[in-house]
This record gives C-alpha cells, sequence and structure tokens, in this order.
C-alpha cells in the first residue's frame, strides 16, 4: 500500500481548498477543519471535521486522533496556545507556532516588526477600552485607522475622520471583529501612493519572492488584485529586505504573504500572514507555480525552483451583499466568454454580508487589460435567490 504523507488543515476557507488540491497531486492524503460545515476545502479533502476552532481541547483530539504530520493552519482564529503545546509534543505546525501564534492579532506582529526589528510601520496604538481608544485616536491624530487585533478579510476595520465617528468606530471594531469586545489598534493612516503583497517563500533552498502584487483594498478587505505591480529597483530592494527579515523571524517553511505600503521612495511594513494570501489567487493564472503550489512544496521540505511569471494577470472576487442559505451565481456562462478568463466558484454552504463566494481571474500581455478583462467578466456575474 502506498504510505502518504498527513496534512491537517485548520480553517478551510477558498484558499485551503486550492492547498488541498495541491497536496492530493502529491499523493498528500489531506484531513479539512472548520467551524461549519461544507466548507470548500472539505468538499475536496480526504475526511473533514466541524469543531469550535478556539477550543483547544477539540483541536487537540482531532490532533491526537488523526496524528498528522503537518498541521497547516489556514486562519487567524486558532488555539494557538494548544498549536504551542501539541508542537512541543513533536507535532509540526506550518510554518511555526510561535508565528502562528504572534500573527493571529496584530499586537504581537507589530511590535515585533516595530519594536524588535526595527521595520518601518505606520504609528500605533492599542486600546482595550472606550476612554484608552479616545486617548489612543488623540496620540496618533485623525485619520487614523481602527481594526480589532484579531480579524482577517478586514473584518470590522474602519477609518476614523473625526471626533464625531469615535463611536461608531469603536462599535465596528468591537462588534465585527473575530473576538468580541476586545482589544483594537489604531493605526497612523499612511498617505501611501500604493498598497503591495509580496509573497515570500521559505523552502529548504533558501528564500525567493514572487512579482509584487498591486491590490486596491476596501473597509479592509480586497476588491481587486493584480501582478506586477510597477515599482522602481529601490523599492523591490526595500521591500524584499523588509519580507527577509520577517520571514527569518518567523521562522519554518512556507509561503508568507508580507504585505505593504509604498509611499514615495518609502516603504512600510503593514502586516504578515504566514499563509497564501487573498490577494495571491491571481498567481493561479501568472506564474508557473500558484502561491499555493508554492507553500505545499515549501511546507513538504522540497526545493522550490525558479519562479517563472507567465503573464500579466488580475484577480476580482465576486461578494455577497445579503445572507443568504440559498443562492446561485449566474452569469458564468457570459462571464467565461471573456478571453483568457478563468472563474473559480467557493461552493460556500451560505452567505454573510460581503462573503466572498467566487473569484474572476484574467491574464493578458500588460496588467491593464488584464484588469479591464477581470472588471469585464465580473460584471457579468450576479447572484440568484
Amino acid at each position: 500500500m502506498y504510505q502518504s504523507r498527513k496534512i491537517l488543515l485548520l480553517g478551510s476557507g477558498e484558499l485551503g481548498k486550492e492547498v488541498i488540491i495541491e497536496a492530493q497531486r502529491l499523493g498528500v492524503e489531506t484531513i479539512a477543519v472548520d467551524r461549519y460545515e461544507h466548507a470548500p476545502a472539505m468538499q475536496v479533502a480526504d475526511r473533514s471535521y466541524v469543531v469550535d476552532m478556539l477550543d483547544p481541547q477539540q483541536i487537540r483530539k482531532i490532533v491526537e486522533t488523526e496524528k498528522p504530520d503537518l498541521i497547516v493552519p489556514e486562519i487567524e482564529a486558532i488555539a494557538t496556545s494548544e498549536l504551542i503545546k501539541l508542537e512541543n509534543e513533536g507535532y509540526h505546525v506550518i510554518p511555526t507556532a510561535r508565528a502562528t501564534m504572534l500573527t493571529m492579532d496584530r499586537e504581537g506582529i507589530r511590535r515585533l516588526a516595530a519594536e524588535t526589528l526595527n521595520l518601518p510601520t505606520a504609528k500605533y496604538a492599542f486600546a482595550d477600552t472606550y476612554k484608552e481608544f479616545v486617548q489612543g485616536v488623540q496620540k496618533i491624530g485623525f485619520p487614523c485607522v481602527i481594526k480589532p487585533l484579531m480579524s482577517s478579510s478586514g473584518k470590522g476595520q474602519s477609518i476614523c475622520r473625526s471626533v464625531i465617528e469615535l463611536e461608531t468606530c469603536w462599535e465596528i471594531a468591537q462588534n465585527n471583529g473575530r473576538v468580541q469586545n476586545g482589544r483594537v489598534i489604531i493605526e497612523e493612516f499612511i498617505q501611501f501612493d500604493s498598497e503591495i503583497t509580496l509573497l515570500t517563500v521559505r523552502a529548504i533552498n533558501g528564500t525567493m519572492y514572487c512579482a509584487p502584487i498591486g491590490h486596491i483594498q476596501k473597509d479592509g478587505d480586497y476588491i481587486e488584485s493584480w501582478q506586477p505591480h510597477e515599482m522602481t529597483e529601490q523599492q523591490i530592494q526595500e521591500a524584499k529586505k523588509i519580507a527577509k527579515t520577517i520571514t527569518d523571524e518567523l521562522g519554518g517553511y512556507g509561503i508568507f504573504g508580507v504585505e505593504l505600503f509604498l509611499s514615495g521612495d518609502h516603504v512600510y511594513f503593514s502586516e504578515v500572514s504566514p499563509r497564501p494570501h487573498d490577494t495571491g489567487l491571481v498567481t493561479l493564472i501568472t506564474q508557473n507555480l500558484s502561491e499555493f503550489s508554492l507553500h505545499v512544496r515549501a511546507i513538504l521540505g522540497y526545493a522550490i525552483p525558479e519562479i517563472i511569471q507567465n503573464t500579466s494577470g488580475a484577480s476580482r472576487p465576486l461578494k455577497v451583499e445579503e445572507e443568504l442559505d440559498n443562492y446561485k451565481i449566474g452569469g458564468l456562462e457570459e462571464a467565461l466568454t471573456v478571453p483568457n478568463t478563468e472563474v473559480r466558484v467557493f461552493g460556500k454552504p451560505v452567505t454573510t454580508v460581503g462573503r466572498r463566494v467566487a473569484v474572476v481571474l484574467a491574464a493578458s500581455d500588460s496588467t491593464s487589460k488584464a484588469r479591464e478583462n477581470a472588471k469585464h467578466a465580473l460584471d457579468k456575474l450576479n447572484i440568484q435567490k
């Protein structure tokens, strides 16, 4: 009988689905775990479990039952303290349990970047109470960005522009993050020219980088990404330096989504995810090895060959603006007539406000044309009740 390695994926969204597919192509046994049934990655995994991802005992029970070779977190909201214990007992957490813990909330990674590694970042303050929040905003100044410490895809994020918006921004952060009534970060609003993701791969044969990915966010969640994003050589070198510094500190193998702000010749560190990044979905159509393929190869201990960008490309997610228990995606036939365009449907069982349910991928000989085609195809899609 063929003896395969086993991956336990903690978090089973659309990014995890692509990780599972790539792992299976290399003969890996896959188990998907999430807080709800029929999550995208569960649809393609060998087995799946539904648990409270923040319950350490439920996570431990699955790990001890399955005894995976690799534990692969795909989301932030996981019982990271238990992952540290499991790692100390000999289980292999990707990239490391410490990296997962540090990047789970924004305070740990921001303090590491700014105070330990001296990387350039926006000014920031933290608050547990509304009084501390008001004091923090006064310290940072208007406008400022308000975020819950633990969230993803922009949930709970807002921009506070004046005193009259203080209470509203506080309530958004308290009610819409992964943890209710939690600690928040107040960030300086940097007047940046653009923001990018520099996908950084740590593998057995060193550190490599994908071409920079430009993206546009709304309310903290991406609405468009493209590759490559035009940068000066000075900016590219500074971005790589920042990315290598933070990923070397976090350690382990795998892909890291390093988010950066570009402002003139300056590059500022924003955030890092020790896993595939949503803006990196564009690599499914642009590169010889997508971010998911790179991640799986690296965590399995395989060397990464040269990363080649075959074409320019763009991505646009399809989002739903209401909660629906039953829905269909219409317009697929029309969207797929756009040249060099693909649509990936995630298969999420239900929707919430702002939830991504599919993504359009477009390739072209120029980034501008790819972006145009992606928008054209997205405009043909619709949500049917």
